[in-house]
């Protein structure tokens, strides 16, 4: 039986497929309603499904047991790249990250450069890593931070030289239209990033799965290690 992991603030599936293909069975949970999600969704409020856990509550739907916990609280407020965005968005991390402590449970939060993650093990005791799709063999960036409760490093530095698709960008577009045509390049990024089932909206939130799936094997490993 596979172990369970429960995926809050979901979004459309990025981080949850991943984590799939390491070895979980996942249950997302989102605020929004999300058709796109490739497993079971449940609709509810992360923050109130977290602090049911930290305080051995039962929650309205049937969420069952868990061996790890992912979040991915709203990014706006903290992005070096959407500075124009912020202040209308809620800083959760630091909420989340007290009520996973609290759930006892294994746990990663993903967020984007400029949030209060670390990017490597620190003298305190907490964990983190930034990865980049260039680890990974793809031909996005799409930098973003991972703290983990269990020790994590990165597969290998970036690689900038390889030259980036990116819909959102001047360069980055011109390099899909000189390969695929002038076409609407955000389902060829999508399928770059590994979410081909996305919308344009949804893929411009998400992350590629090879992170989760990277994680999620060191995740797996760390659970199973006896306490």
């Amino acid at each position: 039986m596979k172990p369970r992991l429960l995926d809050l603030f979901c979004g459309a599936g990025g981080a949850a497929v991943g984590y799939h293909r390491a070895g979980f069975d996942v249950v997302g949970v989102d605020t929004n309603p999300q058709p796109n999600y490739p497993f079971e969704f449940h609709r509810g409020d992360a923050i109130a499904t977290l602090e049911a856990f930290a305080t051995y509550q039962t929650v309205a739907y049937p969420l069952g047991h868990f061996q790890a916990i992912h979040a991915s609280p709203p990014c706006q407020d903290y992005s070096r790249a959407m500075r124009h965005l912020s202040g209308d968005y809620p800083r959760l991390i630091d909420p989340v990250r007290d009520l996973m402590e609290a759930a006892g449970l294994p746990w990663v939060i993903e967020n984007v450069p400029g949030a209060p993650i670390p990017t490597q093990s620190t003298l305190d005791g907490r964990h983190g890593v930034e990865l980049c799709g260039s680890m990974f063999g793809l031909r996005v960036y799409r930098h973003r931070l991972f703290e983990t409760s269990f020790p994590l490093a990165a597969p290998r530095s970036c690689d900038h030289t390889v030259l980036a698709m990116n819909p959102h960008n001047q360069a980055g577009r011109d390099r899909i239209y000189e390969e695929f045509g002038r076409q609407d390049p955000d389902p060829i990024w999508n399928a770059e990033m590994g979410v081909p089932w996305m919308t344009r909206y949804e893929g411009r939130e998400a992350i590629p799965p090879a992170y989760t799936e990277y994680i999620g094997t060191q995740l797996l490993a760390h659970i199973a290690v006896p306490a």
